[in-house]
């Protein structure tokens, strides 16, 4: 069964007609042909795929389009406005990719992470889950980027990339 459903991808909107099974992953890369979000796993397991749903961090592979009718989608290409956004000048400045496959992915995820943070938000690391400031040390930052893998092991250069916008 297909269903019309709209979405504003990167400050665009968009109708467009899916399969109610379509993921929004598939509907981005397929119908959109914004091909910023990777398929990894297709599974949730690699965070390659990682937009900003409304503001938050989600795994594209595992959000059905039709559940999000209306919603305002952020890609990695999304975040530039105009020149490259902070954390992608961080990645490059830091080497913090390989073959880059999962970049995209993990610039998203650093920035949904970064918003959470500064919201006081807690992490399965925080030490005292009331504080409200979160303090972003290598393993505040590791542990909230820990759904997102890289093949290449280029983390010795992620989590530096991610602390120097962090504390700006």
């Amino acid at each position: 069964m297909d269903l019309e459903i709209e979405l504003r991808v990167d400050g665009t909107e968009h109708r467009l007609t899916v399969d109610t099974r379509t993921t929004l992953l598939d509907a981005l890369r397929e119908q959109l042909g914004n091909t910023s979000p990777k398929k990894g796993c297709d599974h949730g397991q690699c965070g390659a795929c990682t937009l900003l749903l409304d503001g938050r961090r989600v795994l594209g592979c595992l959000a059905p389009a039709v559940a999000h009718q209306g919603a305002d989608i952020v890609t990695a290409a999304g975040l530039a406005d105009g020149e490259l956004h902070p954390l992608q000048q961080s990645f490059i400045a830091h080497d913090a990719f390989q073959c880059g496959y999962c970049t995209p992915g993990q610039i998203v995820s650093a920035a949904g992470m970064l918003q959470e943070a500064g919201a006081g938000w807690p992490s399965a690391a925080a030490k005292d889950l009331g504080a409200t400031d979160v303090v972003l040390d290598d393993e505040e930052i590791a542990e909230r980027m820990s759904g997102n893998l890289c093949r290449c092991a280029a983390y010795a250069n992620i989590v530096p990339a991610i602390a120097e916008v962090a504390h700006r």
